[in-house]
């Protein structure tokens, strides 16, 4: 029962954990501040089999020293008994030498004095010798038996004594291993609120980070919209139209302007919606995602298809430099092994690995080292 309420106990804290996870992605502090908690769990199931075992012992010692105890007052009513069948042949002896010291020692004449025929002579003569005799192997018994009880008295008095240090000892170990087991209950409801703590700021971090980069990506559509619309109307020239050598004026001319837009800036939209969603490995889809297969949705949301496999979403792409990298374009790294979907600011979405979930990263520490190139949907 004990065992079963510690792996409750633990069962509900790793939960709690589990279920505050959700709320941010895990960096490596929180990472670290599981792995403690995870730990401290192990060593708290330890302890609690350890408290186990002693405790069982402890009960076993009770019990011994119960039944040492009952043997004890048994011996001692048989040594009373004893004591008072020693006393009773001790006192039949004194009465024994007293009549022979008032009385003196009977002699065989007195014996058979009265006897009336040779076979009664012999029977009161064998009568005394006999009772003689039982006199003293009763008063030898009663002794013999006086210091057997009182050995078995001594052997139980010290096995009580060896059972009651046992009992303390075990005692004392119950109680220093229950204190171990509260000390470590208390430092993983620390960790398990510094981790609380550490996700709570993570998760506000993510927020603030998502709302830079909505109202980043929403100027930054706005402002290509507006492009877009001026480019539309046929541009206007100043100057004077030119004549020509036989004074009929030249029509106006309609230079065009070049489209800035470029790339699909809405991808990084798109990609904000799905922070939080759990990796999954071979996921595309919202209720998990690797990280190919978050490319692959999000671009298939704006009718754009591409395939589930980061090699063939490289070569299906178009190069850019770093310095031309747009929200919406495809950041590689690892040798091709990962993807992301830039969103600006030096910043992307990705899904990292398993037990991680869709978040925002930094082009920078190890992603600028394992960077290999930036693409561009076409």
């Amino acid at each position: 029962m004990r065992r079963i309420g510690l792996a409750l106990l633990c069962t509900l804290v790793l939960a709690s954990v589990a279920a505050t996870a959700a709320r941010a992605h895990p960096t490596p502090q929180i990472r670290a501040e599981q792995a403690h908690a995870k730990a401290v769990v192990a060593e708290i199931n330890q302890i609690g089999r350890n408290l186990e075992t002693v405790i069982q012992e402890y009960d076993s010692a009770r019990l011994e020293l119960q039944r040492v105890k009952a043997s004890l007052r048994r011996n001692e009513f048989a040594l009373h008994v004893a004591r008072g069948n020693l006393r009773a042949a001790q006192k039949r002896l004194m009465n024994r030498v007293y009549s022979l010291y008032v009385n003196g020692s009977p002699s065989y004449i007195d014996v058979i004095a009265g006897a009336k025929s040779l076979s009664q002579m012999i029977d009161r003569a064998e009568s005394a010798q006999v009772l003689s005799n039982q006199d003293a192997a009763l008063s030898q018994q009663a002794q013999r038996f006086e210091h057997s009880v009182q050995l078995r008295q001594e052997q139980l008095t010290k096995l009580k004594h060896e059972r009651e240090t046992t009992v303390a000892s075990l005692a004392t170990k119950r109680s220093e291993i229950n204190s171990a087991l509260a000390r470590q209950k208390q430092l993983l409801a620390s960790i398990h609120s510094s981790i609380q703590q550490l996700q709570q700021q993570e998760a506000e971090r993510e927020a603030r980070l998502r709302a830079e980069a909505q109202a980043r990506l929403k100027a930054q559509l706005e402002a290509q919209a507006a492009a877009r619309a001026a480019a539309a109307q046929p541009a206007q020239t100043t100057a004077p139209p030119p004549t020509s050598t036989t004074g009929v004026a030249a029509p106006p001319v309609s230079v065009p302007v070049a489209n800035p837009g470029v790339g699909h800036p809405q991808a990084a939209s798109i990609a904000l919606q799905y922070l939080g969603v759990p990796y999954v490995w071979g996921g595309s889809s919202p209720s998990g995602f690797d990280c190919s297969g978050l490319v692959m949705y999000v671009y298939g949301r704006l009718g754009i298809s591409l395939p589930h496999y980061t090699v063939a979403q490289w070569s299906a792409t178009t190069p850019i430099s770093m310095s031309q990298i747009q929200p919406g374009d495809l950041v590689f790294f690892d040798g091709l092994g990962h993807v992301g979907i830039y969103i600006g600011n030096g910043q992307f979405v990705h899904a990292p690995h398993t037990g991680t979930v869709v978040q925002i990263a930094s082009l920078s520490g190890y992603y600028a080292s394992a960077l290999v190139g930036a693409r561009r949907v076409p």
